[in-house]
């Protein structure tokens, strides 16, 4: 199964999206599309699948993303998620536009951003000012705005690569293996798996599947699978009272031991160490509370 192909088509006054999309219209699956992509979450939070990357996204989370760059972001519970998202070719100004001399700053970004970004800093709240006035803006305002965007992060560096490889550097037949047992362990996580049920899946014997995810992927399929139930764990210790006990169940583990020790070696800190750094008054004071478990 490969990614399915997201298409968002912009307006007759426009050339580009800009736009906030909501619970349910937020949520889609995993996907890819030619455009470029930013987004900035104004509610929520959960789980980023990028490329190869798995980790966490919160309300104030930018993210920019190369063209064709496989993606889903899966929200925790029953909380409502939206997001600006940002879309565009890179040939809607122009085919050349990228390529003249004063735009050489802009090109290594676009290329940078193949492998997913993270914006962070203080950067970030100015760039939430910008998008917001983006989704609103008309005329040659939102190119420019568009633009102001663009050069604030290529210019201020503020961000984290997030996937350790482009979609492009996957050969078709890894990248539709990789895209099937993707989207089957997103939906599946929290049950029991076992490498012979992914190998089924891929229709390959078990040594192969394992070269295979390895050798595209560049880490282990167990290790895939702990980050997306520890990335899970981790949003049930953020966004709800929940027993770490019920938690570790809910995640996909049959026991506290592999819960904790896998928790610890994703995290490099315990569950309730992590959900401790998290409370209301660690974030305001810069203190440890206890909480039972």
């Amino acid at each position: 199964m490969k990614p399915f192909i997201q298409r968002l088509p912009p307006d007759e006054a426009s050339s580009f999206v800009a736009r906030t999309f909501r619970t349910p219209n937020f949520e889609v699956g995993w996907h890819q599309h030619v455009e470029y992509e930013l987004i900035l979450f104004t509610e929520g939070s959960g789980i980023s699948f990028i490329g190869n990357h798995v980790g966490e996204f919160e309300t104030g989370d930018i993210y920019f993303l190369g063209s064709n760059l496989p993606h889903t972001f899966q929200k925790t519970g029953d909380q409502v998620t939206s997001a600006v998202v940002i879309q565009f070719r890179e040939d809607f100004w122009g085919a050349e536009f990228v390529h003249i001399p004063e735009n050489r700053a802009l090109k290594t970004l676009l290329e940078t951003s193949m492998l997913g970004l993270k914006i962070q800093g203080g950067s970030r709240q100015q760039l939430a000012g910008f998008i917001n006035e983006l989704q609103y803006s008309s005329g040659i305002r939102r190119i420019l705005l568009l633009l102001e965007i663009l050069f604030t992060i290529a210019t201020a560096k503020e961000y984290q690569t997030v996937s350790t490889q482009q979609a492009n550097a996957f050969n078709q037949k890894d990248m539709a293996l990789i895209d099937k047992i993707f989207q089957f362990t997103i939906t599946s996580f929290r049950d029991q798996i076992t490498l012979a049920d992914v190998a089924k899946i891929a229709c390959v014997s078990v040594p192969a599947f394992c070269a295979n995810f390895k050798r595209s992927t560049k880490k282990t399929y167990i290790d895939f699978l702990n980050e997306v139930r520890i990335e899970y764990a981790c949003s049930l210790l953020i966004d709800t009272n929940k027993p770490i006990s019920d938690i570790c169940y809910e995640s996909g583990y049959n026991t506290h031991a592999n819960f904790h020790k896998q928790f610890l070696k994703v995290k490099n800190i315990t569950p309730l160490q992590y959900r401790k750094s998290f409370a209301p008054d660690n974030i305001s004071k810069g203190t440890n509370i206890g909480i039972a478990l």
